[in-house]
């Protein structure tokens, strides 16, 4: 097959790499330009987009003898990526960029082109596995927990799985780094990569601040009684504990967290952690890895959701709705989960396959 290297020039994307081209397909690699400006990421950024890693990316392909393109995604990583980033926040929601660079830029984009320009499909460095059945291909975990990546993967389409291969899913991380080495990839040891890659100081909430202003609030508890105030009411998210400058203690000497962003009102509401218990979750316009569930409220299929990236699985009931001609997907959770947020990533989990996913809108 002709297949596309997305090569980010960390050590997982490399050694995918030289996997595929070892297994005999035709591959080329290319490093995606994601900002008009890369030389701002340079100082203090540990993602995957600067000018440094496109540096590393070049050396492993020529390693590992395939040709080295970069091609321009910035237009696109800013209007999928960046703006809705900021719109999530403005809005009170609380959103994972590296899912939506996945969803927009590595398995839409390029994908796309890769198809236009004759490519079978894109080789990543994710951890995730993909098996093919009578039904199609499926996603399933990888076998390294710790560094599973199939949350962030559940994006993909069935039609976009089909071109999407992962060469890394059956090996732990530590053997990957020793392969690494064994092939004479400079980046064998290159640590992973962590922040938010256009965030490259790491402070969110000062980067937030930049562009949405820090229009002073009120903190308040559950009663409406002010209780401080901040500077921006997307600066902070559902279930903060931390930081929130309170000057007026609870009665009970109890912690308080976040509990609700009030966006239009620039308000942050405050209580106890029992408030933040949520046993009920649904997304709108899910997306399905595999075959569409038929799960109904009447007869919900048994499963796993999972709401962070390397967050607990979580025992549920999910079923499908439609709702005014909106799909739904819906989750009961047997246990409470506690600090979930709009915005955030539900999957659901069928041992280890990954059934689909939806963006969080709604939890009770």
């Amino acid at each position: 097959m002709k297949l596309i290297a997305a090569m980010s020039g960390g050590v997982d994307s490399a050694v995918a790499a030289a996997r595929a081209k070892e297994a005999g397909h035709d591959v080329i690699g290319v490093h995606l330009a994601l900002s008009k400006n890369p030389k701002k990421y340079r100082s203090g950024a540990r993602g995957c987009c600067t000018i440094e890693d496109s540096h590393d990316a070049r050396r492993a392909a020529d390693v590992i003898g395939i040709p080295f393109y970069i091609w321009d995604m910035s237009d696109e990583f800013h209007e999928g990526v960046v703006e809705n980033f900021l719109a999530e926040y403005a809005a009170g929601n609380t959103p994972n960029p590296c899912l939506r660079c996945n969803e927009k830029i590595k398995f839409a984009a390029v994908l796309d082109r890769a198809k236009a320009m004759g490519f079978d499909g894109v080789v990543t460095g994710h951890y995730a596995q993909t098996r093919e059945t009578e039904k199609g291909r499926e996603l399933h975990r990888a076998i390294d927990p710790a560094k599973d990546q199939s949350y962030v993967l559940a994006v993909l389409n069935r039609e976009q799985l089909q071109g999407a291969f992962f060469p890394l899913g059956d090996t732990a991380k530590d053997d990957v780094r020793k392969e690494a080495q064994a092939r004479g990839l400079s980046v064998a040891l290159k640590p992973d990569s962590h922040d938010i890659c256009f965030v490259p100081s790491g402070d969110n909430a000062g980067w937030l601040r930049e562009r949405l202003g820090s229009d002073i609030g009120p903190i308040v508890d559950e009663d409406g009684q002010k209780l401080g105030e901040h500077k921006g009411a997307y600066t902070y998210t559902i279930g903060q504990r931390k930081g929130l400058g309170l000057t007026v203690p609870a009665k009970d000497g109890a912690p308080r967290y976040v509990l609700k962003i009030e966006p239009i009102s620039n308000t942050v509401v405050v209580g106890n952690r029992d408030a933040l218990a949520i046993s009920y979750i649904y997304g709108e316009k899910p997306i399905w890895c595999g075959p569409q569930p038929e799960a109904t409220e009447i007869a919900p299929y048994k499963g796993f959701v999972q709401v962070r990236a390397h967050g607990t699985p979580h025992s549920c009931n999910y079923y499908r709705t439609i709702i005014n001609g909106v799909e739904v997907l819906n989750a009961i959770v047997d246990e409470p989960i506690y600090g979930l947020a709009p915005g955030q990533a539900m999957v659901i989990y069928d041992g280890d396959r990954v059934v689909g996913s939806a963006t969080i809108t709604g939890t009770k």
